[in-house]
């Protein structure tokens, strides 16, 4: 990415999230607790997912792929922004910028797409369970995550690459703790159109399309539950899909509001607290909520202590 970019900056600086050196120290223990923590429960899910021969279902598939996801979406910002709380002035590189946008971006991506496929799953085993074992057959379900994996790769490599290309010349600091669209874009040393309204388009399409659908899919599941006579099969229904709503309305709904809004001035941190909910608290309730939710996966849990 640097190489096609003839700039003057060879590095930024990340202001990160603290307003005063005094809360540096309490910081950096919060977040690391809330790293670690991510990185246990999705670690779990996936071993379990993948030991327990009762998981190997579609929707315990897709959560091992959503873990994974996570477990990745915030180590590409948690260490850098750990790094800046201990350090004076936390620099990274133009290379390791880009880099860090671009797994960002891709990973986030890769998420609305599994979140959408894991709301399509529901959709399946709710409105149409006769015709849910050949609708979301193991070979599917395969190919629903790979396409996850690969769309969500390929959809971030165009906007990235034409910001990369972009002159920065001048000021070099980030008020943020990630390299991000915005932040960036703001620094370049001329206003690409073309690269500002590809960008925007990108990442609206995306969450617009994910979103959409997913809303689609719960449109068909609620109207499915109404007709559901007795109480108790309604709540049962219900319960299975729960957490993943619970999961897509907090990381969509942030995620909308940080990339999909109207122009203007937004204060910076309102923006970094609100990217905090969805690259950070999402990933820690991820476990949590599947966990606490899901009788089979209890059920899991309590066998795997047993061991």
């Amino acid at each position: 990415m640097e190489g096609g970019n003839q700039t003057e900056v060879k590095d930024f600086i990340l202001h990160g999230l603290s307003i005063n050196a005094g809360a540096d120290i309490l910081l950096f223990l919060i977040f690391l607790v809330i790293y670690t923590l991510t990185l246990i429960g999705n670690i779990m899910i996936i071993m379990l997912v993948w030991y327990n021969p009762t998981l190997h279902k579609p929707m315990y598939i897709f959560l091992g792929n959503l873990s994974f996801v996570e477990i990745w979406y915030t180590t590409s910002t948690i260490p850098k922004m750990l790094y800046g709380f201990l350090s004076t002035v936390n620099y990274i590189s133009f290379t390791g910028c880009f880099l860090q946008y671009f797994f960002f971006f891709s990973l986030g991506t890769t998420e609305c797409f599994l979140l959408t496929v894991m709301g399509y799953d529901r959709y399946l085993a709710i409105c149409q369970p006769l015709r849910y074992n050949v609708l979301m057959s193991s070979k599917i379900c395969s190919r629903l995550a790979a396409s996850c994996w690969i769309s969500g790769f390929l959809w971030s490599t165009v906007p990235i690459s034409l910001i990369s290309q972009l002159p920065f010349c001048g000021d070099n600091e980030i008020d943020h703790f990630l390299c991000d669209t915005g932040p960036l874009l703001e620094l370049a040393c001329v206003r690409d159109f073309a690269t500002e309204l590809t960008s925007s388009v990108s990442i609206s399409l995306a969450l617009l399309a994910t979103f959409s659908f997913t809303c689609i899919s719960y449109a068909f599941i609620i109207q499915t539950i109404i007709r559901i006579p007795s109480s108790s099969g309604r709540h049962k229904a219900f319960s299975t899909c729960a957490s993943h709503l619970t999961v897509v309305t907090i990381f969509f709904g942030c995620a909308m509001y940080m990339y999909i809004r109207p122009l203007g001035n937004h204060p910076f941190y309102v923006d970094k607290m609100v990217a905090v909910l969805y690259t950070i608290v999402t990933p820690l309730m991820n476990p949590i909520v599947y966990s606490l939710r899901n009788k089979e996966f209890v059920q899991a849990v309590k066998k795997f202590m047993r061991y």
